[in-house]
């Protein structure tokens, strides 16, 4: 049979802090670190995955304000386009009682005066729109069925 040999001195001490049957390591701290570090790894990947969707839904909502506000943004720009044409801002100055301008006169750098400048033209009292009429040509005058619109347009 064999028999261990004895041990003296600094090597007996040795032997002593070392367990000395037969040496198997608990399966019950390992099976529970197994257990511990999947269960850990499947709570992480569920979080991880809560959080992907809840900014995939986030870009969702924002993509759709965007979509939204640019549609605002096209339908102003439409409106202030609109507001803005010539013939908008004719109409708008003809009832505010604006008129055309004359004919325009030039300086030159020399101080020499080109072309001859002609007053605008005045709309008489009949003309102008209700609310800028004097009250006396209220009592007196028919409405007016359109404002004049000019045929023909002077040429520079």
């Amino acid at each position: 049979m064999s028999r261990k040999p004895e041990l003296k001195g600094r090597a007996a001490r040795l032997a002593r802090l070392f367990p000395s049957g037969p040496g198997r390591a608990a399966r019950t701290p390992f099976v529970l670190l197994v257990v511990l570090l999947l269960g850990g790894g499947l709570i992480g990947l569920l979080v991880l995955n809560s959080a992907l969707s809840e900014g995939s839904f986030q870009l969702d909502d924002l993509q759709t304000d965007t979509k939204n506000l640019t549609d605002e943004e096209q339908a102003l720009q439409r409106d202030v386009d609109s507001y803005s044409a010539p013939d908008a801002l004719q109409r708008r100055a003809r009832e505010l009682g604006m008129v055309p301008g004359g004919d325009p006169a030039f300086l030159d750098p020399d101080g020499t005066v080109k072309g001859v400048p002609s007053a605008a033209a005045r709309r008489s009292a009949t003309q102008l729109p209700i609310a800028l009429r004097p009250p006396e040509a209220l009592s007196s005058a028919p409405l007016p069925s359109a404002p004049p619109t000019p045929t023909t347009t002077p040429g520079r």
